[in-house]
């Protein structure tokens, strides 16, 4: 099964990313974490993405599907994948379909979690309060309101992207997390 999850930053992606790898065997993919293993690896786009990274730049498109058209050749990804965090733009979106084409894959699912950008501010403020390690510095009201900003004019066009592809499954990001979970579970069942 290869997915995509999609929904703004505190929505849950990840954690129900985690619960779906664990439910399906399949890899949950983390662009960032893929870039910094692909630089400690030494791979020739790791050493392409530690040059653009150590001058202080963002990592271009180009270089990001390379290091996903890479990783999802690994063994841990014969049963699939889920791209966390990715893409983030329309542009990637295209990017990331032509890597895949190129490669005989299709995506079999793209889930986005809607939220209510009030209740989700007051979700992360309260957890960043009650982590063990504190808060991270984007964990405030004002960082907040500005990344929800930045993902309804960049991310959340991937999602009319792919609901123009017919892939597309919106669902209630804002319920239980057990109660999300099996939201996604029956959606990935019809899949």
């Amino acid at each position: 099964m290869k997915l995509i999850f999609l929904g703004p930053p505190g929505a849950g992606k990840g954690t129900q990313a985690q619960r779906i790898e664990d439910a399906f065997d399949i890899r949950q993919l983390s662009t960032g974490d893929m870039l910094r293993a692909a630089v400690a690896a030494e791979t020739e786009i790791g050493k392409q993405a530690k040059d653009i990274m150590a001058r202080g730049d963002l990592v271009p498109d180009e270089v990001v599907v390379g290091i996903i058209s890479d990783r999802i050749e690994e063994d841990d990804c014969k049963n699939g994948f889920i791209l966390d965090g990715f893409p983030r733009n329309v542009a990637q979106a295209e990017a990331l379909d032509a890597m895949l084409l190129e490669k005989g894959i299709a995506l079999d699912g793209v889930v986005e979690l809607a939220v209510d950008p009030e209740v989700l501010i007051g979700r992360i403020l309260k957890r960043a309060e009650e982590s063990a390690d504190g808060p991270r510095e984007d964990d405030t009201e004002e960082a907040l309101q500005h990344r929800l900003r930045v993902y309804e004019e960049q991310t959340a066009p991937v999602a009319e992207f792919y609901a123009s592809k017919g892939i597309l499954k919106t669902l209630d990001g804002m319920q239980e997390m057990d109660e999300v979970t099996q939201q996604i579970h029956a959606v990935l069942k019809e899949i």
